[in-house]
């Protein structure tokens, strides 16, 4: 496959860190591993931010994007036109996160000059990209623009059914997991990661020999954090120096942070902000949680089990997918005292949570790596980039079947 110049556009990107975010981060990185130029396109949130960086050695330009309401999308769709089409002729080929304002901007803009555009749909349910277009204002007309790119992924069966559901050529929809990279702890990673952690912030400091359980992601309500917050009160009575983290940021968090606060709970419950890389966070942890209302595919989820961590999460589709019968623990959805017994099994049966962990990054190796999320998301790029460049391409028959033996097809 020849080198090629690629374009990534997010409007969101470091430092605001979601799942979606690192996604692209990590897709960024791993191409330029392969060869290929690529450059980050985003919003320009804070007006103190550098217009121009480098993040992890890749270039990244952002956009003016004021924060006032309307204004601020309009400024930054305009100012991302203006800046695909003075751009042209540097790039190949354009990958934008989400089916929304970015990328109804770049395929209006690139239609004309023959540029594909592939779409990622980030999100399932109510959270997601087809259920944005039935509520946001403009978002038939999103959706109607996002129906012509070249071609849409579709990081879990979740997301692909409601894109087809919603509309979307079958020809032009995608599916290719989500994946993570996959690091390698060492035997003594925890007490250096806690020394490290609690080096950088007292409030980060967890007593020897106590459980530390963390989520990370957004701080989103529909993530079952007040649900969390209220599980934590039966887990404190059997390990009261025990600590939860949560980990991220988001536009609940201070809806959260007043739970904890109501209820007693701000030594034991610890909202310490987003962090670029959750390395450190989950090897010092002794569980992951991830209490969701609804996922599409959770890229913290994969990340928590990549690196072994025991982990903990509601019984709905898009977990279960991950978890099965034996790489994690599950309770039901909306149920603390369930979710405080499931994270008690976890941290009380640490054998047992053990040999799932390594189930889990077993599982994680053989069908979520990041580079083989890279190396579809390429081979989908180039296709459109074929003599037939203008309509998606499908998969070979031959890259259905190997994607396609995945268990989350049945969902």
């Amino acid at each position: 496959m020849q080198s090629r110049r690629l374009v990534l556009i997010s409007r969101r990107f470091w430092p605001l860190v979601g799942g979606a975010e690192r996604a692209m981060a990590g897709l960024a990185q791993e191409f330029q591993k392969m060869g290929h130029q690529v450059r980050v396109v985003t919003a320009k949130w804070e007006s103190h931010w550098p217009a121009e960086l480098v993040h992890r050695e890749i270039p990244v330009t952002r956009l003016a994007n004021p924060k006032t309401r309307g204004w601020g999308t309009y400024r930054y769709i305009s100012g991302l036109k203006r800046w695909l089409g003075n751009h042209r002729l540097d790039y190949d080929a354009v990958l934008v996160s989400m089916l929304k304002h970015d990328a109804y901007a770049a395929i209006g803009t690139l239609g004309r000059f023959e540029k594909p555009v592939v779409v990622r749909a980030e999100g399932a349910g109510s959270t997601g990209d087809c259920s944005w277009h039935r509520t946001a204002r403009f978002g038939t007309r999103i959706k109607n623009v996002c129906k012509t790119a070249s071609a849409m992924v579709a990081p879990s069966r979740r997301v692909e059914e409601e894109l087809l559901e919603s509309g979307f050529d079958s020809s032009k929809v995608h599916y290719v997991p989500n994946g993570v990279e996959l690091v390698d702890f060492k035997s003594d990673g925890a007490a250096a990661a806690r020394f490290a952690l609690a080096d950088a912030h007292p409030i980060l400091k967890v007593e020897p020999g106590e459980p530390l359980v963390v989520y990370t992601g957004r701080l989103d309500i529909q993530k079952g954090l007040l649900d969390l917050v209220d599980a934590w009160k039966w887990v404190a009575k059997a390990f009261p120096r025990g600590r939860l983290w949560l980990v991220g940021e988001g536009p609940d968090g201070q809806v959260i942070w007043d739970r904890i606060r109501e209820s007693n709970q701000t030594c034991e419950v610890v909202m310490p902000g987003s962090f670029d890389e959750v390395t450190d966070v989950l090897a010092a942890a002794d569980a992951f949680v991830l209490p969701s209302y609804q996922e599409g595919m959770s890229l913290s989820l994969l990340e928590a089990m990549a690196a072994e961590v025991p982990v903990v999460a509601t019984d709905i589709p898009g977990n279960r997918a991950l978890i099965g019968d034996h790489r994690g623990r599950t309770c039901r959805v909306k149920d603390p005292e369930d979710l405080a017994r499931a994270i008690l099994d976890t941290i009380q049966k640490s054998d047992q949570s053990h040999r799932m962990a390594k189930s889990a990054r077993q599982y994680v190796e053989e069908n979520y790596s990041l580079s083989r999320m890279a190396q579809k998301h390429l081979e989908l790029i180039e296709r459109q980039l074929s003599p037939s460049q203008g309509r998606s391409v499908p998969l070979e028959q031959s890259d259905r079947n190997s994607v396609d033996s995945n268990p989350e097809k049945g969902l």
